[in-house]
C-alpha cells in the first residue's frame, strides 16, 4: 500500500497562516515554508512578503463582515451607508484577534492596517467607494463632496477610532465610534 503525498499549494499556505494569526501565533515565513515542506523562495512566490500576506489575511476577515453588513442593513442613502459603516467598525472594534494583533506589535499593526501602501487600507477605501457609488447611481445619495475623498476620509476616521490606542495612547471606545458615525452622516450630507 502506497501513501500518496500531497504537495502544498498556495491556498494551503494562506489557510495555515490565517489559522496561525487567528490563534495569536506569530507568522514567520521561514517556519511556514518548513512546515509546508516547501522552499522559502516558493512561499515568497505564492504569498509575496509577510506584509502582503498579512494584508490578505486581514482582508479575508474584513470582506465577509462588509458583505454581511451590506446584505443585512436595511434602507438606502445616508442611513444605509452609516448603518453599514457602524456595523463593520463595531465588529472590528470587538474583534479579539485584531485587538491582540494591535496590542502585541503596535507599530507593525499600524503599518499593515493603515499605511497608504497597505493592501488592506487601499482595498477598504476601494470597497467603501463602491458602496458610495452604488448609492449615488441608484439616486439614494448625493454627497456634497468628491466620492473618492469622502471614502478616504470615512476610512481614516474609522481607523483613528479603531486604533486610537496606537495612535494616541487611548483605548478605543464605542462612544467615539458612534461620534465617527455622526461625522460620517454629516459628511454624506445628512443631519446630525
Amino acid at each position: 500500500m502506497t501513501t500518496k503525498i500531497t504537495k502544498a499549494t498556495p491556498a494551503d499556505a494562506f489557510r495555515r497562516a490565517r489559522r496561525m494569526w487567528l490563534k495569536g501565533e506569530r507568522i514567520h515565513l521561514a517556519s511556514l515554508a518548513a512546515e509546508l515542506n516547501i522552499g522559502r523562495a516558493t512561499l515568497f512566490r505564492w504569498v509575496g512578503n509577510k506584509d502582503l500576506l498579512m494584508g490578505e489575511i486581514l482582508w479575508s476577515l474584513y470582506e465577509p463582515v462588509r458583505l454581511q453588513a451590506l446584505a443585512e442593513i436595511p434602507g438606502e442613502g445616508v442611513d444605509f451607508v452609516v448603518g453599514v459603516y457602524r456595523r463593520i467598525n463595531y465588529t472590528l472594534l470587538h474583534s479579539e484577534p485584531l485587538r491582540r494583533f494591535v496590542h502585541e506589535d503596535p507599530e507593525y499593526a499600524l503599518k499593515i492596517l493603515t499605511s497608504s501602501q497597505s493592501t488592506l487600507h487601499s482595498r477598504t477605501v476601494e470597497a467603501n467607494t463602491r458602496t458610495l457609488r452604488d448609492q449615488v447611481a441608484s439616486g439614494h445619495l448625493n454627497p456634497p463632496m468628491n466620492i473618492d475623498s469622502l471614502s478616504y476620509f470615512m476610512v481614516r476616521l474609522a481607523e483613528s477610532c479603531l486604533y486610537s490606542d496606537i495612535i494616541c495612547g487611548r483605548e478605543p471606545r464605542e462612544e467615539e465610534l458612534e461620534d465617527a458615525c455622526t461625522a460620517v452622516r454629516i459628511l454624506l450630507g445628512g443631519k446630525a
